[in-house]
């Protein structure tokens, strides 16, 4: 399996005393319950120790905090400053930054610029693409910008297409993420010019469509969405009959646009559907633009040329722009898209340097406004938007801390609606968490963000317990070796969702199904497996 793999910021005048940090237990090897937990009439820190003790994190490390979310009181925290990797727990972070440094009507702009005059249809000079990191521009995206160049008069231009991705930076892959995790559509290359093949938004990809042949023997019939020239498919699969084995693998080789589909595919068979990435998805924008150029009567005598800026006196001749931050959130949070992560943190370092977005601008407006959101982010180390690096670490604390602050945001009630809701079977309601805690008290109560890695999972959000009381929670999980332990998360949040003041006893964490290392599938987030499976 894939490891997957100057800003014045307004200082929150409320903060939250972290209780002291209980004795070493060795049945977890991590610390235990706060002092004076003990005496807790609820039993609630018994509960949630009994459900860390599982078998399954033998060996492991949790970071555990519990909180009222209307007092801050912390009602239970195991570990509570240990640094782990938090997985797509990042995140919350990186959202609830996004939402207080570009707004949530924040709109990503493309546009067409003409670099010389128009005169009898001929536009005398260069025609620039120019993005500022849309994650969301699909190719009929395109064909509208095509349309509106055309409509303008334009039906030949004399000079070249330039991509002008110069927003952001080049740096196209986050630090550490996995070199066999390149064509995985989750670890897309990051550029301020891009393209989506659907409306999950997955930019930077393609959709590659294997069908088998009609008799055995025959090629198999491979499309490509959208379609377009930029990727190039070499294709070694083979139809055999009915009762052979569907082995069908698709991949892009390293630093290429040559995707292999290879093995075997039966008569009759499904299909398959692979998400792969591009290599340079700059170069992928131009293409599909270009095409839609030609395919409404607009032909570009030059060639394609990628990474120049437009000059400051080039016309407008057309523009996209994409949905509000504050609708952006849902596909990003319910589906846990680490593109639209990074693009956002780019997009930070853009506003507030003024210089190419990169990650190390952006990673630093996230810190700056967790600081003034009262989160101590000299606690944390964050390398990335999404989560996927495997350097960065969250403990619960901080978790927990912007879970707390975050209410008091004029913007909080949009970001609110974008975490995932337990058992809601609506993709875009439910997200990663639609399949998880169903037939229990957490169901359509719990929201949260998932986040899972191998050997990492993650789970931090909101619940009521049975007095209709609002409890922060923020679980970070690492180092086991069993294929999953979100049963142990679930079993936490189900517990908290049936307690009240007075009373809670613990959940038994439902069984993990044993599943062979090279075919384990929770160590991804489930929207990153296709077809997803949750």
């Amino acid at each position: 399996m894939r490891r997957a793999i100057d800003l014045d910021f307004r200082t929150k005048a409320r903060r939250w005393a972290l209780p002291a940090v209980a004795l070493v237990t060795a049945a977890t090897l991590s610390w235990g319950a706060p002092a004076g937990a003990d005496s807790d009439p609820s039993g609630l820190p018994e509960a949630i120790d009994t459900i860390l003790g599982d078998p399954r994190m033998e060996g492991g490390a949790a970071s555990v905090v519990v909180a009222d979310a209307a007092t801050g009181e912390t009602l239970y925290q195991h570990n509570p400053t240990g640094r782990l990797m938090p997985a797509s727990n990042t995140k919350l972070a990186t959202s609830t930054a996004a939402m207080a440094v570009l707004g949530p009507d924040y709109r990503f702009s493309t546009d067409v610029l003409a670099a010389g005059k128009v005169r009898g249809g001929v536009l005398a000079g260069d025609l620039y693409l120019r993005g500022t990191g849309d994650p969301t521009t699909l190719a009929a995206d395109y064909d509208k910008l095509a349309a509106e160049v055309a409509a303008a008069g334009v039906k030949r231009v004399s000079g070249r297409l330039v991509a002008d991705d110069t927003r952001f930076d080049a740096q196209r892959q986050g630090d550490t993420w996995g070199a066999d995790d390149e064509s995985s559509y989750y670890a897309a290359q990051i550029s301020a010019l891009s393209v989506a093949p659907d409306t999950d938004y997955d930019t930077g990809t393609v959709i590659v469509e294997v069908e088998p042949g009609a008799r055995p023997g025959d090629k198999p019939v491979v499309s490509v969405t959208p379609k377009n020239d930029y990727v190039h498919v070499d294709l070694r699969a083979s139809t055999v009959g009915a009762d052979g084995d569907d082995t069908v693998g698709v991949v892009r080789e390293h630093g290429t646009n040559t995707i292999t589909v290879s093995g075997t595919v039966p008569v009759g068979g499904d299909t398959t559907k692979e998400w792969v990435t591009v290599w340079e998805p700059t170069g992928y924008a131009a293409a599909v633009f270009r095409d839609a150029l030609a395919a409404h009567g607009v032909k570009v005598t030059g060639a394609t040329r990628l990474g120049r800026a437009a000059p400051a006196g080039a016309q407008r001749l057309a523009t996209h722009d994409s949905m509000a931050l504050k609708d952006l959130l849902v596909p990003f949070m319910k589906l846990s898209n680490n593109m639209h992560a990074e693009s956002l943190t780019k997009a930070m370092g853009y506003k507030t340097t003024g210089r190419p977005g990169s990650w190390g601008d952006g990673i630093a407006a996230i810190a700056g406004y967790l600081k003034g959101a009262g989160v101590d982010a000299t606690k944390i180390r964050q390398v990335d938007g999404s989560g996927l690096s495997r350097k960065d670490n969250f403990a619960a604390r901080q978790l927990a801390d912007l879970l707390l602050a975050v209410q008091h945001e004029p913007w909080y009630a949009d970001w609110y609606k974008s975490l995932p809701v337990a058992c809601d079977p609506d993709r875009f309601v439910g997200g990663t968490l639609r399949t998880r805690m169903c037939g229990t008290p957490a169901a359509l109560n719990a929201r949260g963000k998932t986040g899972s890695l191998t050997g990492a999972s993650g789970l931090s959000g909101y619940v009521k317990d049975a007095d209709g009381r609002l409890l922060v929670y923020s679980i970070v999980q690492n180092n086991y070796l069993v294929s999953s332990v979100k049963p142990l998360e679930d079993a936490i949040v189900v517990t908290l969702a049936g307690s009240t003041g007075k009373k809670a006893a613990a959940v038994p964490p439902k069984a993990t199904r044993s599943v062979p290392a090279a075919e384990r599938r929770g160590d991804l987030e489930c929207s990153w497996l296709k077809p997803a499976t949750c």
